[in-house]
């Protein structure tokens, strides 16, 4: 039976979906929304029209191309992962297959495509006064351990080393601990929420027990309303968690895609892709927000990388640039720079920070006037940072929104 198409002029669509400003010029393309199991989709030929990039469909399992230039778009039959401007990501559902179409949700054509392909696009994106940046762990909470030391020193070093780098770009930094102690999950996303026009990003390394060869760098933002994390299981139509998404997810999306295209291309990590998730610390922040996860301390190669210091300078360096490509899209109007740029403009490569030191004893009492000390001399937190999923109910309740 042929799939029933909703034909929509593309202003009245792009508004619906995207928010986007009136003064944006629009393509001559129409969208053709075919409705599958009560769930909109586009076609991927549709998609590939409007943006006028060419777009591939590859078999399920097939390996996927990073090559900006010939795939800007690249999609797997029956999967959520993706290539989009040379960088892996994920899409909330999958791509599917009907009537010899190749379909991707409309969800992810407004909640992933739009905001990594033109990021510059996204309203009020860029706007920052203020970086907030979070160690990941402290205290009691050593977070991951290698032979070579743990995760809460080696994030906690990589973000003292990335201050000074975003304050010589003329920004204000907070960071959530200034040393080894514990900062509770609510109390980091506060720090975050009472800072003028900030942005959150915290810093973290990863591991896992089920693949002790598993590399390469992966930055989340928060999942969005009506769709399943990246981690999750298999998706169907009535297990869409319909938790409340972030008003500020195509900011965390473009801010996302800047950080992590310079990641890629000042560093030679394997590409593990742009992820949804909902930890605690972006579930609870109101303002643009990322986690990056900087590599494996349970593999013996990186995690020898990830204790040195100069490799952690570089790392520091990346970001930083990644947030400069961020603060500039609303003054350049045009997508930041992409991983193959990079790979192509060695001149770039971040230079090591100068560490202040000796500046403690007075964040730490900035910290303590901004959120309280009774917030930070809280009880530990022991509870994972992901939340209790909530019942389940159909995406068509859930209005797309940025």
């Amino acid at each position: 039976m042929p799939l029933p198409v909703k034909r929509w002029s593309i202003l009245a669509f792009v508004s619906a979906s995207f928010a986007l400003p009136s003064s944006i010029a629009i393509a001559a393309v129409e969208w053709q929304v075919i409705k599958v199991n009560g769930r909109d989709y586009l076609s991927v030929d549709n998609i590939s029209k409007f943006y006028g990039l060419p777009a591939e469909v590859v078999p399920s399992g097939a390996k996927i191309q990073t090559d900006t230039a010939n795939h800007p778009l690249e999609f797997v039959s029956g999967s959520r992962e993706a290539i989009i401007n040379g960088a892996r990501s994920w899409l909330c559902f999958p791509v599917i297959e009907q009537d010899g179409k190749s379909l991707v949700s409309r969800t992810d054509l407004a909640k992933t495509i739009e905001p990594l392909v033109r990021p510059h696009r996204v309203p009020d994106v860029g706007t920052v006064q203020t970086v907030v940046l979070d160690p990941g762990h402290g205290g009691h909470d050593k977070g991951q351990v290698s032979r070579y030391g743990a995760e809460k020193d080696f994030a906690l070093d990589v973000a003292r080393k990335l201050r000074p780098i975003l304050q010589a770009k003329g920004l204000r930094v907070i960071m959530t601990r200034e040393g080894d102690y514990f900062v509770p999950l609510e109390v980091r996303a506060k720090i975050a929420n009472s800072a003028r026009n900030s942005i959150f990003v915290s810093i973290h390394f990863n591991a896992t027990n089920d693949d002790p060869n598993a590399t390469g760098f992966e930055i989340f933002s928060f999942t969005p309303r009506g769709a399943p994390s990246t981690s999750d299981g298999p998706v169907t139509t009535n297990s869409a968690n319909m938790q409340p998404g972030s008003s500020a997810d195509a900011q965390s999306m473009a801010l996302s895609a800047c950080i992590y295209h310079s990641l890629l291309g000042h560093l030679p990590e394997y590409d593990r892709g742009i992820k949804r998730a909902r930890f605690a610390v972006l579930r609870l922040t109101k303002v643009p927000a990322v986690l990056i996860e900087g590599g494996f301390l349970t593999e013996r190669g990186e995690s020898k990388l990830i204790s040195n210091k100069d490799w952690r300078a570089k790392l520091a360096g990346a970001i930083g640039i990644g947030i400069e490509n961020y603060q500039a899209l609303p003054v350049k109007k045009q997508p930041p720079t992409l991983v193959a740029d990079y790979r192509r403009q060695t001149k770039s490569a971040p230079v090591d920070p100068v560490i202040q030191e000796g500046t403690m004893k007075e964040a730490d009492a900035s910290l303590l006037q901004l959120v309280g000390r009774s917030a930070l001399l809280a009880q530990p937190q022991t509870q994972p940072q992901t939340s209790t999923p909530a019942p389940t109910a159909s995406l068509e309740s859930a209005p797309i929104v940025p």
